[in-house]
């Protein structure tokens, strides 16, 4: 199974290992208590060998084939002889799916779909599904795979849960299918699917299966499952939902990509080319990771929404978004990189008319770090024509010739610490040699790339251009002076003390959500309101976030740190030699 996955990035390692306690931690948990977590088919199989029925289901990518081999091996050691059922021999035929998640997938758009409305049952042929029956004089019946619950039995149920970095390092390898395919497509083409279909329909059964499940199983590992006890991960992400927290963050490298995040985060694998992202608080596809006596396993945090969403967000924002977490924060280094694409995000009408988004992508740039020559793209010039822009990115896109760039787009200087505001329908770019924190509405891959500097992919291929969608979408008022005076923030002191200051970086009324910094000597005490704060530490080296109920939780230069609303205050204790800033984030 060493083909599995395809990555420079280690796999999560089975015990918890800190090399410096003083630097960004990659691998941050939270404690389920002691003996909580176990690994191996044996201890799984000795949890379940008096169960008489067994429903294995979890993500479509779970590989399995050899998870329900390794278990079947260790039940047999134990005298237990099981009846397996394969709920795949279930399914509809491929033509038959294709046809039914047309309508979702985009056509030949190579990006984007729209989220699919069907449910993991219909995937599945009624009839087949129904002769899918226990033998009653089995000593014990498994049904497994994909949808296993969708087949009505009652029984212990285990869920085999996959972290969608994992998923995706599968599907480059080609070791994995899209939900009832028989075989691996292009990764690009695989991941549109994904994002518009199989993740939709499966994280709905994964919310209706969360409060039964038995057993919750990490199969990043075929050879390893970890795994725990349902009780005790639903009390741990309650637990969660009223204490400050952190994803687990992960890493790609891109065509524009620089090296900032390899120098200061040491613990990441040398051999990448570049680290592009941080994917710090993309929760689509971020996981938690939790641990017991040294012991770790991941769950994706989707689940930490479906056990704890309005505690976590606050009810306001919960009957507005539902099961989506509203803020993300991202890294994107392009130090001794490449410039960002041209670019727009669509307007939120649109974003729902043509995604299916509840929400579009409102960005804002964090400048962290950045060299005297960096710039950041925003905006136009004033005396912008829109025809004539369209036209000479499309005469770039036919004849593969540079854009004449500072014709048409304004630029700004970077600034360190600099808030620069990007609503949607802005253009915008990262000139190369920054480290940008990008603060946002979650949903991260509606981005309309309109010039990307004749860049190639690291496969060797150009990046897709969306010309058309962005023109549809740009403001060209955006211009000129009215760019450095609406969309560059201007900190303003709300509060201070001997110990502390508070300043308010105001967003664009587009903006759905506000952004403070805190500047601390000491400590601070902060009120959640009832809203959820996502905290970074953007300037100092380590300080920490105590919760109401005395809970702490380390933070370290760069990390970014999520305080639920259930948390209603909260404390910023310096832990650094000197001042330090922290940057919170909330919904308006």
């Amino acid at each position: 199974m060493e083909d599995y996955r395809k990555t420079t990035q280690r796999i999560l390692p089975l015990d918890r290992e800190r090399s410096d306690a003083e630097q960004y931690d990659i691998y941050p948990v939270h404690s389920l208590g002691e003996g909580k977590i176990f690994a191996g088919y044996e201890s799984l199989a000795r949890a379940v060998a008096d169960r008489k029925r067994i429903i294995i289901d979890g993500y479509s990518q779970a590989l399995f084939r050899p998870f329900c081999a390794g278990l079947n091996r260790e039940l047999g050691k134990l005298g237990v002889r099981a009846v397996w059922w394969d709920v795949s021999t279930a399914l509809r035929p491929q033509e038959e799916i294709e046809r039914m998640t047309a309508p979702f997938i985009g056509g030949d758009d190579p990006l984007f779909g729209t989220r699919t409305t069907l449910g993991l049952e219909d995937f599945f042929d009624p009839g087949l599904l129904a002769r899918i029956r226990p033998d009653e004089s089995a000593e014990v019946n498994i049904l497994y795979g994909c949808g296993a619950s969708c087949a009505g039995w009652e029984g212990t149920t285990v869920y085999v849960d996959l972290p969608k970095n994992e998923l995706q390092f599968r599907a480059r390898a080609g070791s994995v299918t899209n939900l009832g395919f028989k075989a691996p497509e292009s990764p690009k083409k695989m991941y549109k699917r994904f994002y518009f279909v199989d993740w939709v329909v499966l994280n709905h059964r994964k919310k209706a299966l969360l409060p039964r499940m038995d057993y919750i199983v990490d199969g990043q590992r075929p050879e390893m499952p970890v795994w725990t006890d349902g009780e005790t991960l639903r009390r741990g992400l309650a637990h969660l939902g009223r204490n400050p927290f952190r994803v687990r963050p992960w890493f790609e490298p891109g065509a524009w990509g620089g090296q900032w995040i390899k120098e200061h985060i040491p613990d990441l694998p040398q051999d990448a080319p570049n680290y592009a992202w941080s994917f710090e608080l993309i929760v689509p596809e971020n996981g938690l990771v939790f641990e017991s006596s040294g012991r770790m396993m991941e769950v994706s945090f989707d689940m930490l929404m479906y056990q704890a969403g309005k505690e976590v967000v606050g009810e306001a924002c919960y009957a507005a978004c539902g099961d989506e977490f509203p803020i993300r924060m991202d890294f994107l280094d392009n130090f001794d990189g490449g410039n960002l694409s041209l670019q727009c995000h669509p307007q939120r009408e649109y974003a729902r008319k043509h995604f299916g988004e509840v929400l579009t992508q409102e960005e804002t740039y964090y400048i962290l770090d950045c060299k005297e020559d960096a710039v950041v793209y925003l905006g136009f010039r004033e005396d912008i024509v829109p025809e004539d822009f369209r036209q000479a990115l499309l005469t770039s896109q036919r004849d593969n010739t540079p854009l004449e760039v500072g014709r048409y787009v304004n630029s700004l200087p970077s600034r360190k610490h600099g808030l620069y505001l990007i609503p949607p329908g802005t253009l915008h770019s990262s000139g190369r040699n920054n480290l940008v924190l990008e603060i946002s509405t979650t949903p991260y891959i509606f981005t309309f790339k309109m010039y990307d500097w004749l860049a190639r992919d690291l496969d060797g291929m150009p990046r897709p251009l969306n010309v058309a969608r962005g023109m549809e979408n740009l403001c060209f008022d955006r211009k000129g002076e009215k760019v450095a005076r609406e969309l560059v923030a201007r900190p303003r002191l709300l509060e201070q003390t001997a110990e502390w200051s508070l300043y308010h970086l105001p967003t664009h009324p587009n903006h759905s959500y506000d952004v403070w910094r805190y500047h601390v000597k000491g400590s601070v005490t902060v009120e959640t309101g009832g809203k959820c704060h996502v905290l970074n530490l953007v300037d100092g080296v380590r300080a920490e976030i105590e919760s109401e109920s005395g809970e702490r939780r380390a933070v370290h230069y760069a990390e970014t740190v999520v305080v639920p609303a259930g948390c209603t205050r909260y404390r910023i204790v310096n832990r650094s030699v000197g001042e330090i800033m922290v940057v919170v984030a909330f919904m308006k």
